[in-house]
């Protein structure tokens, strides 16, 4: 099998293609296996493109969506139970799918606590259950409460459902005060294989696989009836604790099997990569014996200290990963191709196929990334390698790594059809007919409609509404597009001003079918209380290209006010525009001395193309505050000038801004001496990494910046500082060394 493009080979734009046809798929496969306990995917299959689109948005930070598969976690709780928020977050995984995907893990690792890669470092590995995740809450050693993960932060109570499982204790000898257990329900093979007999006998329905079965008895309103099923719970983890329960994870889960908590016997610390590896290879061999279903294994740093300086991201421990198990391969027809359009205009090709079943799942339709991909060729007619010259007839292998739409992998050229022509990729939008065109070192090609293409204005709209953007209740994917179809709402200001609009009158949202009285004003009050909306999430749901969660918030942080953003993208246009040239300039000036056998002289280049556009001073510095903000850099820069500088994107943008009240980001929780300031680090850092120093920044209220400018507060250098020392010494700024920085926030 030919290897899929290696995130590390994507180019910028086959990267937001590859998000933009992910960004809308996961949360119906969350909600089908979270809330209807009817998985529409296999776990290994999901997780796997969890995986590659965390990955991507590693790579390219600015490219991350609203609705990013990595910003969610598990689905929100199910009407008809109670809801029980968690006292401690219950996070997903980060997913590995090759030995190389675990040496870079266990790397990331050491660099972050600044080992060296002799240094001995201990991990556990267990298996990783596919079942439903369950946290149990314990107070002076009683069961109060358990929950399901549900989104991570609200899940639902299944307390009395709980109760009926033999694994869990109700009450513990010598436990903390406070405990929270985590852990997985699960189901065997053998008494799977007897549920279904005797639902079968009764006429009723049967499980497709013993993670539907064991999610869908724990999760019954009746707690008889999960009583009557054969559940069973591995304890793996805790939440909330009034008291440690020992130095190491390893040590903690032997407490846990002390307290009478059921622990996996595969649990196993390892002493590094190889053992690590060599206990996945173990696992896997055993796979098929165990009595119950894995789908990998999971590798948690031993030392709970080490755990505590890793911390988290926004929905993974750094400490963690699953080694997932491969994915399953199948061969089909290719019957057709057909071309989407996403919210950024990008002409996204898909396979339409032969439906056959992969990993359990019949699958119809599978990614072909981009039009190089599929000629085989890129735009210059030279052979790429991951290029396939796929036609429609052919015979290709397609893979589920966990996608919703998976991919197609190889095309055997053996079995195409004599009349098979290479496949035209359209030059105009098939959605709206504009020219559709690709810029040089572009692999995507993209529509020029914009707003007037209802694809891209469908998909904005989306966006607006996503839960990472304006998240308004009762307005989700499907409502906003029907409206838009319908010529209710075409840009998201129309959102605020639909009340007014079809609340009253003959046309009136409440007669709309599948719309009631109740529902309407649900939603009109809903839509109210998105007036108030913090700046990060504003900035994030205008869907500007390159503009992801992360980087929204780092903008906001940053400018803290709409007003002064919107001020300094005006005031930087001019310097923006002067980059831009002088990248063109440069680009120019690389092939041309390619052409004449000389060297390129890049340097010279960009300074006479800027120098041509006669920047005013105050654009310069604006614009390098812009791109100094750490994480957003020149091309996010150039987006939101792009953006901010297109007359009907920003007629759409004041035309909403006029709905809101914009709230600032909230100040730190304490009044730290670095709150409100900007900070840049420099040099080597000797007693932390840099990105421990970042985040401790960040949590006491700074702005960590990559450049040093006037509006730099704080420099912090380290041995081999060079060019910023220099230049924050010529503007006055303060300069410390890394004692003088430990010693002003250690105690803050």
């Amino acid at each position: 099998m030919t290897k899929e493009t290696p995130v590390d080979k994507l180019t910028r734009d086959e990267a937001g293609a590859e998000l933009a046809r992910l960004a809308g798929l996961l949360d119906a496969a969350n909600r089908a296996y979270h809330r209807e306990d009817a998985p529409e995917i296999p776990d290994a299959e999901y997780d796997r493109l969890k995986a590659r689109n965390l990955e991507i948005e590693a790579r390219f930070p600015d490219l991350k969506r609203a609705d990013s598969p990595s910003e969610q976690v598990g689905a929100e709780p199910a009407e008809g139970f109670g809801k029980i928020t968690h006292a401690v977050r219950m996070m997903s995984l980060g997913n590995a799918f090759a030995d190389e995907d675990v040496a870079e893990f266990d790397a990331s690792i050491r660099k972050y606590l600044g080992l060296s890669a002799e240094a001995p470092l201990a991990y556990t590995a267990e298996p990783k259950i596919d079942g439903l995740s369950l946290s149990l809450r314990y107070e002076q050693g009683r069961l109060v409460s358990a929950a399901t993960r549900g989104d991570g932060a609200v899940g639902e109570n299944v307390t009395e459902n709980a109760r009926t499982i033999g694994d869990i204790p109700q009450t513990l000898d010598g436990a903390p005060d406070v405990l929270e257990v985590r852990g997985e329900v699960y189901m065997s093979h053998a008494d799977f294989a007897a549920l279904n007999a005797r639902q079968a006998e009764r006429g009723d329905k049967t499980f497709a696989n013993p993670r539907n079965a064991a999610a869908g008895s724990l999760r019954q309103l009746d707690p008889e009836i999960t009583r009557s099923r054969p559940l069973r719970f591995f304890a793996y983890g805790w939440g909330e604790l009034s008291a440690p329960l020992a130095e190491t994870q390893l040590g903690a889960i032997a407490r846990l099997a002390s307290l009478g908590f059921s622990t996996n016997p595969l649990t196993e610390c390892c002493t590094g990569l190889a053992d690590l590896l060599a206990h996945y290879a173990q696992i896997e061999q055993q796979r098929a014996t165990l009595g119950y279903d894995i789908d990998g294994v999971v590798y948690k740093v031993d030392d709970l200290a080490y755990q505590a300086r890793l911390g988290f991201r926004s929905t993974t421990p750094r400490w963690a990963i699953a080694h997932k198990f491969p994915a399953e391969l199948a061969w089909t027809r290719l019957e057709a191709i057909d071309i989407q359009v996403g919210r950024t205009g990008a002409l996204s090709p898909v396979a339409r196929l032969t439906p056959v079943t992969v990993g359990g799942v019949v699958v119809s339709n599978a990614t072909l990334h981009n039009e190089d991909y599929i000629a085989g060729r890129d735009a210059r007619g030279n052979p790429i390698r991951e290029g396939k010259d796929i036609r429609v007839g052919d015979w290709v292998q397609v893979y589920r790594a966990g996608d919703v739409i998976p991919k197609v992998a190889d095309v055997d050229l053996s079995q195409r059809p004599g009349d098979a022509e290479p496949y035209e990729f359209p030059t105009r939008c098939p959605e709206c007919g504009s020219d559709a065109i690709r810029e040089e070192g572009d692999s995507v090609r993209r529509c020029t409609g914009g707003l007037i293409c209802p694809a891209q204005a469908v998909e904005k709209l989306r966006h607006f509404v996503s839960r990472a953007a304006f998240d308004i209740e009762g307005l989700g994917a499907k409502q906003v597009e029907q409206f838009y179809r319908d010529g209710w709402i075409a840009e998201p200001a129309d959102i605020f001003t639909l009340e007014d609009r079809y609340g009253s009158g003959l046309q009136q949202l409440k007669n709309r079918e599948g719309w009631g009285e109740t529902s309407a004003a649900n939603l009109f009050a809903a839509i109210g209380e998105r007036r108030r909306i913090p700046l990060a999430r504003l900035i994030f749901g205008l869907g500007i290209r390159h503009v992801g969660e992360v980087a929204a918030r780092d903008l906001a942080l940053h400018y803290r006010d709409w007003d002064a953003m919107a001020q300094a993208l005006d005031e930087a246009r001019p310097a923006a525009l002067a980059h831009r040239a002088a990248d063109e300039a440069e680009e120019a000036e690389r092939i041309a001395a390619a052409a004449e056998g000389r060297r390129a002289r890049i340097k010279e280049t960009r300074a006479a193309a800027i120098a041509e556009r006669a920047v005013p001073d105050a654009a310069t510095a604006a614009w390098e505050d812009l791109i100094g903000i750490d994480g957003i850099g020149a091309t996010l820069g150039l987006s939101l000038s792009d953006a901010f500088a297109n007359g009907h994107e920003r007629a759409a943008f004041d035309a909403l801004r006029a709905h809101l009240s914009v709230l600032p980001p909230e100040a730190p929780a304490s009044q730290s001496p670095v709150a409100g300031k900007t900070v840049v680090f420099t040099g080597t850092l000797e007693k932390m990494t840099r990105a421990e120093a970042k985040a401790r920044a960040e949590s006491l209220g700074a702005r960590v910046s990559g450049s040093v400018s006037a509006k730099t507060d704080l420099l912090v250098a380290g041995p081999g500082a060079g060019s910023k020392a220099k230049k924050a010494a010529e503007l006055g700024v303060e300069t410390i060394d890394e004692d003088g920085w430990l010693a002003l926030v250690g105690d803050a």
